[in-house]
């Protein structure tokens, strides 16, 4: 399935970086870091590769790598603010990894532990769509 860049987030300036989302409107989206100018914060690789494998339907890789971008993040000495939204992207992104391999519990826990770390748009859609996809 095709898919097609949403939306950029604007991040302010967290080491020049912003994410975007893609996936359709009825899918889950996935977040990435992009448009890097200075050399690439460590966690950046992981947490992009975390999308690409869940959109290359490499589950189990894509749990992995976004489990070393989350850790990689809680390290980070970065702006408070951004690094907890960026946490809660890394969180998303390996819920619906998590989802997508039948790992139901593991993933909505994700999905409930990024709503609760930022409340922003694109991680509450994709709470909402795993609750709907397990009738929750």
């Amino acid at each position: 399935m095709k898919r097609t860049l949403l939306k950029t987030i604007a991040l302010g300036s967290f080491l020049t970086c912003s994410a975007a989302a893609m996936a359709e409107q009825s899918d889950y989206k996935l977040m990435v870091i992009e448009d890097s100018i200075t050399a690439a914060p460590e966690f950046e690789q992981p947490f992009n590769s975390c999308a690409l494998n869940v959109e290359s339907k490499k589950y189990d890789e894509a749990e992995a790598v976004c489990t070393k971008a989350i850790a990689l993040l809680k390290q980070s000495r970065g702006p408070r603010l951004k690094v907890r939204e960026l946490t809660s992207f890394a969180l998303s992104n390996r819920g619906v990894a998590r989802l997508k391999a039948n790992k139901d519990t593991a993933g909505i826990s994700d999905l409930y532990e990024a709503v609760q770390i930022s409340k922003n748009s694109l991680v509450y859609h994709n709470l909402t769509r795993a609750k709907e996809e397990l009738s929750l």
